[in-house]
Protein backbone atom coordinates (compact mmCIF):
# COMPACT_ATOMS: atom_id res chain seq x y z
CA UNK A 1 0.00 0.00 0.00
CA UNK A 2 2.79 2.47 0.69
CA UNK A 3 4.03 2.09 -2.90
CA UNK A 4 0.54 2.99 -4.20
CA UNK A 5 0.62 6.04 -1.97
CA UNK A 6 4.01 7.09 -3.38
CA UNK A 7 2.79 6.62 -6.94
CA UNK A 8 -0.26 8.77 -6.23
CA UNK A 9 1.86 11.54 -4.67
CA UNK A 10 4.37 11.37 -7.52
CA UNK A 11 1.58 11.50 -10.12
CA UNK A 12 0.01 14.50 -8.38
CA UNK A 13 3.35 16.29 -8.22
CA UNK A 14 3.99 15.68 -11.93
CA UNK A 15 0.48 16.95 -12.78
CA UNK A 16 1.00 20.10 -10.69
CA UNK A 17 4.39 20.79 -12.31
CA UNK A 18 2.96 20.21 -15.78
CA UNK A 19 0.18 22.70 -15.05
CA UNK A 20 2.74 25.30 -13.99
CA UNK A 21 4.73 24.87 -17.20
CA UNK A 22 2.26 26.54 -19.54
CA UNK A 23 3.56 28.08 -22.73
CA UNK A 24 4.19 31.81 -22.53
CA UNK A 25 1.69 34.09 -24.20
CA UNK A 26 2.81 34.92 -27.73
CA UNK A 27 3.78 38.54 -28.18
CA UNK A 28 1.17 40.51 -30.04
CA UNK A 29 2.22 41.40 -33.59
CA UNK A 30 3.81 44.80 -33.93
CA UNK A 31 1.80 47.20 -36.05
CA UNK A 32 3.59 48.61 -39.10
CA UNK A 33 4.56 52.27 -38.86
CA UNK A 34 3.65 52.92 -42.48
CA UNK A 35 0.60 52.53 -44.64
CA UNK A 36 2.62 52.91 -47.84
CA UNK A 37 2.32 50.22 -50.48
CA UNK A 38 5.52 48.47 -51.52
CA UNK A 39 5.49 50.57 -54.70
CA UNK A 40 5.33 53.75 -52.60
CA UNK A 41 8.17 52.43 -50.44
CA UNK A 42 10.36 51.94 -53.51
CA UNK A 43 9.46 55.44 -54.71
CA UNK A 44 10.66 56.76 -51.33
CA UNK A 45 13.91 54.84 -51.82
CA UNK A 46 14.33 56.42 -55.26
CA UNK A 47 13.73 59.87 -53.77
CA UNK A 48 16.25 59.28 -50.95
CA UNK A 49 18.93 58.19 -53.43
CA UNK A 50 18.69 61.42 -55.38
CA UNK A 51 20.59 62.06 -58.58
CA UNK A 52 24.08 61.83 -57.14
CA UNK A 53 25.01 64.96 -59.07
CA UNK A 54 28.28 66.45 -57.82
CA UNK A 55 29.17 63.67 -55.40
CA UNK A 56 31.40 60.66 -55.29
CA UNK A 57 29.79 57.52 -56.74
CA UNK A 58 31.53 54.24 -57.56
CA UNK A 59 30.41 52.52 -60.78
CA UNK A 60 31.82 49.01 -61.35
CA UNK A 61 32.42 47.49 -64.77
CA UNK A 62 29.62 45.09 -65.71
CA UNK A 63 29.66 41.63 -67.23
CA UNK A 64 27.52 41.75 -70.43
CA UNK A 65 25.51 38.70 -69.37
CA UNK A 66 24.79 40.26 -65.99
CA UNK A 67 23.83 43.55 -67.64
CA UNK A 68 21.37 41.69 -69.88
CA UNK A 69 19.79 40.01 -66.85
CA UNK A 70 19.56 43.39 -65.08
CA UNK A 71 17.74 44.83 -68.09
CA UNK A 72 15.36 41.84 -68.08
CA UNK A 73 14.73 42.41 -64.39
CA UNK A 74 14.04 46.12 -64.92
CA UNK A 75 11.63 45.36 -67.77
CA UNK A 76 9.79 42.76 -65.65
CA UNK A 77 9.61 45.19 -62.74
CA UNK A 78 8.25 47.93 -65.00
CA UNK A 79 5.32 45.68 -65.91
CA UNK A 80 4.83 44.69 -62.22
CA UNK A 81 6.12 41.16 -62.82
CA UNK A 82 8.02 41.08 -59.54
CA UNK A 83 8.55 37.30 -59.64
CA UNK A 84 10.11 37.62 -63.10
CA UNK A 85 12.29 40.47 -61.91
CA UNK A 86 13.40 38.46 -58.88
CA UNK A 87 14.22 35.46 -61.08
CA UNK A 88 16.38 37.51 -63.46
CA UNK A 89 18.21 39.15 -60.55
CA UNK A 90 18.74 35.81 -58.83
CA UNK A 91 20.30 34.46 -62.04
CA UNK A 92 22.55 37.54 -62.23
CA UNK A 93 23.55 37.06 -58.58
CA UNK A 94 24.47 33.47 -59.37
CA UNK A 95 27.11 34.92 -61.72
CA UNK A 96 28.33 37.75 -59.42
CA UNK A 97 27.08 37.09 -55.90
CA UNK A 98 28.78 40.07 -54.27
CA UNK A 99 27.67 42.92 -56.53
CA UNK A 100 26.21 45.61 -54.23
CA UNK A 101 24.07 47.17 -56.97
CA UNK A 102 22.55 43.80 -57.90
CA UNK A 103 21.95 42.98 -54.25
CA UNK A 104 20.22 46.34 -53.83
CA UNK A 105 18.02 45.80 -56.88
CA UNK A 106 17.11 42.38 -55.50
CA UNK A 107 16.35 43.95 -52.10
CA UNK A 108 13.96 46.41 -53.70
CA UNK A 109 12.30 43.59 -55.63
CA UNK A 110 11.92 41.63 -52.38
CA UNK A 111 10.28 44.72 -50.89
CA UNK A 112 7.87 44.83 -53.83
CA UNK A 113 7.09 41.16 -53.12
CA UNK A 114 6.39 42.04 -49.47
CA UNK A 115 9.37 39.93 -48.35
CA UNK A 116 10.46 42.55 -45.83
CA UNK A 117 12.93 40.42 -43.90
CA UNK A 118 14.70 39.33 -47.07
CA UNK A 119 14.75 42.92 -48.35
CA UNK A 120 16.46 44.06 -45.15
CA UNK A 121 19.03 41.26 -45.26
CA UNK A 122 19.90 41.97 -48.89
CA UNK A 123 20.20 45.73 -48.33
CA UNK A 124 22.45 45.21 -45.30
CA UNK A 125 24.65 42.80 -47.25
CA UNK A 126 24.81 45.24 -50.18
CA UNK A 127 25.88 48.05 -47.84
CA UNK A 128 28.57 45.87 -46.24
CA UNK A 129 30.01 44.99 -49.66
CA UNK A 130 29.63 48.41 -51.28
CA UNK A 131 31.51 51.68 -51.30
CA UNK A 132 29.33 53.01 -48.43
CA UNK A 133 29.00 56.43 -50.04
CA UNK A 134 26.85 57.97 -52.72
CA UNK A 135 23.38 57.27 -54.09
CA UNK A 136 23.69 53.49 -53.85
CA UNK A 137 24.58 53.77 -50.16
CA UNK A 138 21.49 55.93 -49.63
CA UNK A 139 19.37 53.30 -51.41
CA UNK A 140 20.67 50.65 -49.00
CA UNK A 141 19.77 52.66 -45.92
CA UNK A 142 16.48 53.91 -47.35
CA UNK A 143 15.52 50.28 -47.99
CA UNK A 144 16.46 49.32 -44.45
CA UNK A 145 14.37 52.26 -43.20
CA UNK A 146 11.33 51.10 -45.17
CA UNK A 147 11.76 47.56 -43.83
CA UNK A 148 11.99 48.84 -40.24
CA UNK A 149 8.84 50.92 -40.75
CA UNK A 150 7.01 47.88 -42.12
CA UNK A 151 8.19 45.86 -39.10
CA UNK A 152 7.04 48.51 -36.62
CA UNK A 153 10.60 49.32 -35.46
CA UNK A 154 10.59 53.09 -34.87
CA UNK A 155 14.12 53.23 -33.43
CA UNK A 156 15.55 51.17 -36.30
CA UNK A 157 13.77 53.34 -38.85
CA UNK A 158 15.09 56.54 -37.24
CA UNK A 159 18.63 55.13 -37.14
CA UNK A 160 18.45 54.12 -40.82
CA UNK A 161 17.18 57.60 -41.74
CA UNK A 162 20.25 59.13 -40.06
CA UNK A 163 22.52 56.73 -41.96
CA UNK A 164 21.06 57.89 -45.28
CA UNK A 165 22.58 61.33 -44.73
CA UNK A 166 25.93 59.81 -43.78
CA UNK A 167 26.25 58.49 -47.33
CA UNK A 168 26.71 61.98 -48.82
CA UNK A 169 30.31 62.65 -49.82
CA UNK A 170 31.19 65.46 -52.17
CA UNK A 171 33.17 64.54 -55.24
CA UNK A 172 36.73 65.81 -55.67
CA UNK A 173 37.21 69.37 -56.84
CA UNK A 174 38.11 69.55 -60.51
CA UNK A 175 39.95 72.57 -61.75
Amino acid sequence: MPSMFRIAILSTAVAVLAACATAPEPEPPVAPLTTDTPEQMVAAIDAAAGSGEGELAVQPLRDPMVEDLREQAQAARARSDYAGSADALDRALAIVADDPALLQERAETALLQREFGRAGELAERAFALGAQVGPLCRRHWATIRQVRLAEGDADGAASAARQVEGCRVAGPDRF
